[in-house]
């Protein structure tokens, strides 16, 4: 028989928050880094009052599944990225 996994702690949901946002700003494009934002809070957000344990639970393991996709995406960008900085990323 399979055991329940308990749901994360506050603690564990505010650590992997912090590290979608740390990952998003390690991208040098800036439409990807300011998406990757966005899409982090918005995504915490709608999952906010998810009262349900199993819900929990999945979100936080897709919420870890995308973490790693990002983590591997900054790298990839990083090898193919264009060199010419984005209009919005020129300081004046």
């Amino acid at each position: 028989m399979a055991s329940a996994v308990p749901p994360p702690v506050r603690s564990e949901v505010l650590l992997l928050f912090r590290s979608l946002l740390r990952t998003a700003r390690e991208f040098a494009d800036y439409n990807i880094r300011e998406y990757t934002k966005r899409r982090t809070i918005d995504a915490f957000r709608q999952n906010r009052d998810l009262s349900d344990p199993s819900a929990v639970v999945a979100a936080f393991a897709d919420g870890k599944s995308q973490l790693e996709v990002a983590r591997r995406q900054v790298i990839v960008h990083s090898l193919y990225a264009p060199k010419v900085k984005n209009v919005m990323e020129i300081k004046h």
